[in-house]
C-alpha cells in the first residue's frame, strides 16, 4: 500500500514519538519537538508520565470494571506498552480497534498492533473531528458489539480541538450508540502549568492547534457522565503506580480522568 506523506510539515504523532525517543519521525518534526522542548522543558517526563497513566486507566477499565472492547483514537505511533498488550494480558479474548489518521501511524500499527489468537485489533484511518465516519467504519461494525459496554480513550489528543463546542458534539455522537456501562477516558494538556501553556504556544507557532484546559473545563467534557474516583487530576496521581512516586506536579502537563455512562 502507498503511503502519501507530506515529511515537510511536523505532525503531531511523529513529535510525540520523537520525544519518547523514537525514530519514526522526520526534520520537521524534530525541528519542531526543539522549539517545543525549549518552552516546555519537561514535556519528554510528562509524555512518559501520560503513557504510564494510559496503562492504568486500561487495566483499571479491564480488570475492575470488565471492560472487554476498547475504541482508542489517537493511538500515534506504537510506544509499548500498548493498549492491546495491557488489557489482553487481562483477558485474551479482548477487542481493541485503534484510530488514527496520521499515514506512517496506519503502516506501523497494521504491521506491530497484533492481536491474541482469542481476541482482535483492528486499525481505522480516520479522523477524531468525523465520528460518524468512525463509528461507521466497517472495523468499529465488526469488531465492537453495542450491545455491551465499549471504552472510549482518548489520550493526548483533545487538545489539539480547541473548540469546546466541537469537542463536545464529537464526544455526545461517539457514546451515543455505545450502553450504559461504557466508559470515557481522556488526557489533555493542562492550563494549569506554566511550561503546558507555553508548550501548547509552541505547537500552534508551528501550525499545529493546541490549548491548554483548565481542570473544570476537563470535567465539563465528561458532562452527563459519572467520574470515577479520583474525578480529573493530574495523570501521575490518577491512581499512581510504584513508577509515579517521586514525580512531581510541575513536570507533569497532562490532566485527565475517566467517567461511566449510565
Amino acid at each position: 500500500m502507498a503511503v502519501d506523506l507530506n515529511t515537510s510539515v511536523p505532525h503531531s504523532a511523529r513529535i510525540y514519538d520523537h520525544l519518547l525517543g523514537g525514530k519514526d519521525n522526520f526534520e520537521a518534526d524534530r525541528s519542531a519537538a526543539a522549539e517545543i522542548v525549549k518552552a516546555s522543558p519537561s514535556i519528554p517526563i510528562s509524555m512518559r508520565a501520560n503513557r504510564r497513566y494510559m496503562a492504568r486507566v486500561v487495566r483499571y477499565l479491564a480488570a475492575e470494571r470488565g471492560i472487554r472492547q476498547f475504541l482508542d483514537i489517537g493511538t500515534g505511533l506504537p510506544t509499548s506498552p500498548n493498549l492491546h498488550e495491557v488489557v489482553q494480558g487481562v483477558d485474551p479474548a479482548t477487542r481493541i480497534v485503534y484510530v488514527d489518521n496520521d499515514p506512517i501511524v496506519l503502516v506501523h500499527a497494521r504491521a506491530l498492533l497484533t492481536s491474541t489468537p482469542e481476541g482482535s485489533t483492528a486499525y481505522v484511518d480516520a479522523d477524531l473531528r468525523d465520528p460518524v465516519a468512525i463509528l461507521n467504519s466497517a472495523e468499529v461494525r465488526e469488531s465492537l458489539d453495542v450491545s455491551e459496554p465499549v471504552s472510549i480513550s482518548l489520550i493526548a489528543v483533545l487538545q489539539f480541538i480547541p473548540d469546546e463546542d466541537e469537542v463536545h458534539k464529537i464526544l455526545d455522537t461517539l457514546l451515543e450508540p455505545f450502553p450504559s456501562g461504557s466508559t470515557l477516558a481522556i488526557s489533555t494538556v493542562t492550563a494549569h502549568n506554566e511550561q503546558a501553556v507555553a508548550g501548547a504556544a509552541a505547537y500552534r507557532s508551528r501550525g499545529i492547534h493546541a490549548v491548554a484546559r483548565t481542570d473544570d473545563e476537563v470535567t465539563a467534557l465528561f458532562r452527563g457522565l459519572d467520574l470515577v474516583d479520583p474525578g480529573v487530576t493530574l495523570v501521575h496521581r490518577w491512581r499512581p503506580g510504584p513508577e509515579d512516586e517521586g514525580v512531581e506536579d510541575f513536570h507533569v502537563q497532562m490532566s485527565g480522568g475517566v467517567a461511566v455512562k449510565q
